[in-house]
């Protein structure tokens, strides 16, 4: 674009912020129909000149360029209106780099009051369960954030659900996550309403799904923290007396030493129906994680105390790589070994998208998943379990279940 042209709609933006003012530069005439548009920008210090004391406004106007221009913006955004500002906010976006090599740290956009901030993803996947049953289905997912002063937000998030695209099955659009986010200072944040609760390091597979409640998180620093909530696991089967329908207490301490990563978690519930029996749950757990260069070696323990035969669940794995939806080509897998026993997970709690039945009986198994940047902000997610050996006789084999999706992230 050329600079002259790009000057008239940067000037069209910020009218009103300066009165009108003598041109200072020697190769633009009061002739010229962008005159008055380049002398109000001088004026207000949006745009400045060569050293020879030309504009050049038939030069094609830079990147860098543009950012200097959209940095002085930035910084006169209080003598705008809101829809000026929305779009001085988006140019900013649209030029973050090179705003960032000039100083100028982009990310202050999220916390200004009124910024909406909106994101997305898509998913087609291919599936075939722990039955043998095979499905392909579909899904998108949009969110709002929404900044309500500098230490409140608001996150809500749309989602299709899973639509059947084997068969005539629709879904309906429903809001599956909607929470109130506020920051006491810089250590202590309160959510409230319906957020997620993860567990468990391959692909969050114990509990990576809803949770109606309220979360206190206390930030020590940028390695340690600690949170604890209370509600009801919402994902899970909300029927009557169930899991889902048990008041639920939690507490989670996550820490970062350098040469590995650990993550205590715990949650007890009132008493619920499961299997036709009355229960509770008390469980503890430890997740770790250590980095080796591009390889990673983690774990998991869990074990409740209140079901029957106090069930436990313990895991071990090894990771490679990582994906960069900014780099094509990028790759991540991981291999990990169960020993499950039934009775600690429940069903539909799991992060991951294969059939979560795997969980529900005693049995070890191996699952692998992964995940390939195939082109910037699309990328292909597997998972696929192996090897399942169930441990008494009349159990289902439940051996091959997979799963393998496209994603489209926006």
């Amino acid at each position: 674009m050329k600079k002259i042209l790009a000057m008239a709609a940067v000037a069209a933006l910020a009218a009103g912020a300066s009165a009108y003012a003598a041109n200072p530069f020697s190769d633009v005439s009061t002739s010229d129909w962008a005159y008055q548009a380049v002398a109000d920008l001088s004026d207000q210090g949006i745009v400045e000149g060569y050293p020879d004391g030309t504009f050049g406004g038939q030069k094609n106007i830079t990147r860098y360029e543009m950012a200097q221009i959209i940095a002085r913006l930035m910084a006169k955004e209080d003598q705008y209106n809101a829809e000026q500002r929305a779009t001085i906010d988006k140019l900013a976006a649209e030029y973050a780099d090179e705003l960032d090599s000039l100083g100028v740290r982009v990310s202050n956009l999220e916390k200004k009051v009124g910024n909406i901030s909106w994101s997305g993803n898509a998913r087609m996947r291919y599936i075939k369960d722990a039955k043998g049953d095979d499905s392909w289905n579909g899904r998108i997912r949009i969110a709002a954030k929404g900044q309500v002063n500098d230490s409140t937000y608001v996150y809500g998030r749309f989602s299709t659900g899973n639509v059947d695209l084997k068969g005539a099955g629709d879904a309906n659009v429903t809001m599956d996550r909607m929470y109130v986010h506020h920051d006491f200072g810089d250590k202590v944040g309160l959510t409230l309403g319906r957020y997620e609760v993860d567990m468990g390091t391959q692909g969050t597979w114990l509990y990576g799904n809803a949770f109606d409640g309220a979360e206190a998180q206390v930030l020590f620093n940028d390695d340690y923290s600690l949170k604890f909530g209370f509600g009801h696991f919402r994902d899970a089967n909300t029927g009557d007396n169930s899991f889902g329908a048990a008041d639920a207490f939690y507490a989670q301490a996550k820490g970062n030493f350098g040469f590995a990563k650990l993550g205590v978690d715990y949650y007890t519930t009132s008493s619920f129906i499961e299997n036709g029996a009355k229960t509770s749950a008390n469980t503890y757990g430890v997740n770790l994680l250590i980095p080796v260069g591009d390889f990673r070696v983690f774990g998991d323990y869990y074990q409740d105390t209140d079901a029957k035969g106090d069930p436990q669940i313990w895991a071990a794995g090894l990771g490679y790589g990582a994906m960069d939806l900014q780099k094509p080509g990028s790759f991540n897998i991981d291999v990990a070994y169960y020993d499950v026993e039934q009775g600690l997970y429940h069903k539909d709690m799991s992060g991951l998208d294969i059939d979560g039945d795997i969980f529900l009986q005693d049995a070890n198994f191996w699952l692998a998943t992964g995940d390939v940047a195939l082109m910037e902000n699309v990328y292909l997610h597997g998972e696929y379990e192996f090897g399942y050996d169930a441990d008494h006789s009349g159990e289902k084999d439940l051996d091959g279940a997979f799963e393998i999706g496209l994603n489209y992230v926006f």
